[in-house]
């Protein structure tokens, strides 16, 4: 009878198969909706002792998640995303809560040089592609990092977007590691007890009306009555970053192409500013169409401030006022309100030809693809259009031309032939 073969024996289960044995149901079902320290606790002392990781943005709730871990232990590891685009108060906060909370091993992230010099050399991706600047500056740094533990902990919480709404305590990713949400059923209310229950300092710019922190090209001042975090990525759809994967493993979907509405360059680009709104501050704004009539009346302020701004001409308006103050402007839009309305063709021709503006000067409102050509020729090299015709013979380069001209402009068209009316004149005499 021939010997029996012996099975190989399997390598020995990390540590984190534990979740899966246990049962992920289950685990989620031993915690209260608010045991949040509860949560952190069993992560880092029975489930992956010596083998997890805190992620913190340092944004404007971070305070809650790691004074919980500054109760546990202030030596666990906390990795921060230093992007390189963060606001400086932001880089100040680490600081003081480092020193506040006796945080021992926070641990700065950046990105790859060599991804920054091949995909973003000039620091604005953000501008066209916001999902790969996240990429190179956020994902993958992380993945590098946290490749090294069995699981890593976040602050994310339900109320924050839609697609967080099912977010559970304890997750599997699809890479096999335990992501863990100790914060998941805090509300906003929840954070605010906490932070004053334990006197934790704010971060200095939530009071100014940030109320969720990220980047700082890609963050706005969030107005009263909106979502906190509607001054994320604002225009855009797009909610997260890219870090998070949800409960199934899937990650927040991609901007799609029909959200990209500024044809610039020869091609549809995410659109880096918004409209002005009720509540914006103008010594703080940035990346905004500041309508003409309120820039006038709060021209000081404007000037003062440090950040990108845009100006949005209606029809009728007299850009002369603010010809000593073009230089302020990355983009003017020129709003076109209904097909019929023309006046701002007469605007872009006076800021490009005699009042010099070098900048974005761009066309919104009913923009549509027999006007373009039009535009083109008084100096409109950008279009916010979110008429599908228009869109495809835009994608397609199949716009009609104007060969023959009545009125040249620009010093460089020449009418063809002679203008009937004068040859008349001539022939009379």
């Amino acid at each position: 009878m021939p010997a029996a073969s012996l099975a190989p024996v399997p390598p020995a289960a990390p540590q984190h198969e534990k979740l899966r044995a246990l049962g992920i149901m289950a685990l989620n079902g031993m915690f209260d909706e608010m045991d949040g320290v509860g949560v952190l606790r069993q992560a880092v002392e029975e489930l992956l002792p010596g083998d997890i990781a805190i992620v913190s943005s340092f944004g404007a709730d971070s305070a809650v998640l790691l004074h919980m871990v500054a109760e546990i232990d202030k030596d666990l590891p906390v990795l921060f995303l230093e992007t390189g685009k963060h606001f400086p108060e932001t880089l100040d906060y680490v600081e003081t809560l480092k020193t506040r909370l006796g945080l021992t091993n926070v641990v700065a992230l950046h990105p790859d040089d060599k991804d920054v010099a091949r995909f973003d050399p000039n620091g604005d991706l953000w501008e066209t592609d916001p999902d790969s600047c996240c990429h190179i500056r956020k994902t993958e740094p992380l993945d590098i990092s946290v490749a090294g533990y069995g699981g890593w902990v976040t602050g994310r919480k339900r109320y924050q977007t839609v697609e967080r709404g099912v977010l559970p305590h304890f997750e599997l990713t699809s890479d096999d590691r335990i992501k863990v949400n100790p914060l998941a059923y805090f509300s906003d209310d929840d954070v605010a007890a906490y932070k004053a229950r334990h006197d934790l300092p704010e971060h200095p710019l939530y009071h100014m009306g940030y109320k969720s922190i990220g980047c700082a090209p890609c963050t706005s001042i969030v107005a009263e009555g909106e979502d906190p975090r509607a001054g994320r990525w604002r225009g855009l759809n797009k909610k997260e970053c890219g870090i998070h994967f949800d409960f199934n493993g899937a990650i927040a979907k991609p901007m799609a192409a029909q959200d990209l509405n500024l044809f610039k360059d020869g091609a549809f680009a995410a659109d880096p500013f918004r409209a002005w709104a009720e509540g914006d501050d103008p010594a703080k704004v940035r990346y905004t169409h500041v309508p003409l009539a309120v820039f006038v009346e709060n021209r000081d302020a404007f000037l003062a401030n440090p950040h990108p701004l845009g100006l949005l001409v209606a029809p009728g308006e007299d850009v002369n006022v603010v010809a000593g103050d073009l230089g302020r402007f990355a983009s003017i839009a020129l709003s076109f309100p209904a097909f019929t309305d023309g006046r701002n063709y007469s605007s872009a021709r006076l800021l490009t030809e005699r009042l010099g503006f070098n900048g974005e000067l761009r066309a919104v409102g009913d923009v549509l693809h027999d006007q373009i050509p039009l535009m083109l020729r008084c100096g409109i090299r950008a279009f916010v259009v979110t008429h599908a015709p228009t869109r495809h013979a835009l994608e397609q380069g199949d716009l009609t031309t104007v060969d023959l001209y009545y009125q040249p402009v620009g010093g460089t068209e020449v009418p063809a032939g002679t203008r009937p009316f004068l040859r008349r004149a001539v022939e009379t005499v």
